[in-house]
């Protein structure tokens, strides 16, 4: 079997694809090969990144029965740190992420798809974090990172309706930078990776660690960090 995950390159831009057809479901393998490929993107990650995924579907989400069956509160607790941990890989690397959305986009996908630094929705897209409807609330970042982008009164919103989103309304709420055409979306969003991955890789490192020190302590924090 092929991996659910893999690493793609086209010239300067690494293209993560997420590859487990039917419905993209995030299971303990879907995870180690993220993980596999966090790593490999650590050590070479191009001059930008584009995550993307094959099918009709982004991602239906977790495979609840699968990864959580029979586990302990405890082991519970380990799973989310780790993955938790992934999350902050992705969020260091130190070119620009960007993460596309063709279709439906739900839970861990979501999660992910927030933890870059730009998300790409193509018109038809829709987006939510659905936990729940197994009585859960988000666990890799998704509520916080919602938080940051859109506010704390949407992000609880979001959450708690666990209803699906469109592309504008997220644009609206500045969650979605960019909604493009369905028929054009993979060219587009292809060639808006180009297009950063051509641009100062040092500089946008940089405005990747003045932004991220904001999250942290503000802008004094930033300005500590700038020079």
């Amino acid at each position: 079997m092929s991996a659910p995950v893999r690493l793609d390159r086209d010239g300067d831009v690494a293209i993560v694809v997420f590859d487990a057809p039917p419905l993209n479901l995030f299971d303990r393998s879907m995870m180690e090969a993220f993980e596999q490929v966090i790593g490999a993107l650590e050590a070479d990650p191009g001059r930008a990144v584009l995550l993307r995924a094959d099918g009709r579907v982004v991602s239906g989400g977790v495979d609840v029965g699968a990864v959580f069956d029979g586990m302990s509160a405890g082991e519970a607790e380990a799973v989310w740190k780790h993955w938790l941990h992934v999350i902050g890989r992705l969020e260091a690397l130190p070119v620009p992420t960007m993460f596309a959305a063709h279709a439906l986009c739900l839970t861990a996908a979501f999660e992910i798809a927030l933890a870059c630094d730009l998300l790409l929705a193509a018109e038809s897209a829709r987006f939510g974090l659905v936990e729940i409807v197994v009585g859960l609330t988000p666990s890799m970042g998704g509520p916080q990172r919602l938080a940051e982008r859109a506010g704390p009164a949407r992000a609880k919103e979001l959450i708690m309706t666990g209803e699906l989103y469109g592309a504008e309304t997220l644009h609206g709420w500045n969650v979605v930078n960019r909604v493009l055409d369905d028929a054009s979306f993979a060219d587009e969003s292809l060639e808006f990776a180009r297009r950063l991955a051509a641009g100062p890789t040092l500089a946008h490192g940089a405005t990747k660690a003045i932004v991220g020190a904001v999250r942290g302590g503000g802008v004094p924090a930033a300005d500590r960090v700038t020079p």
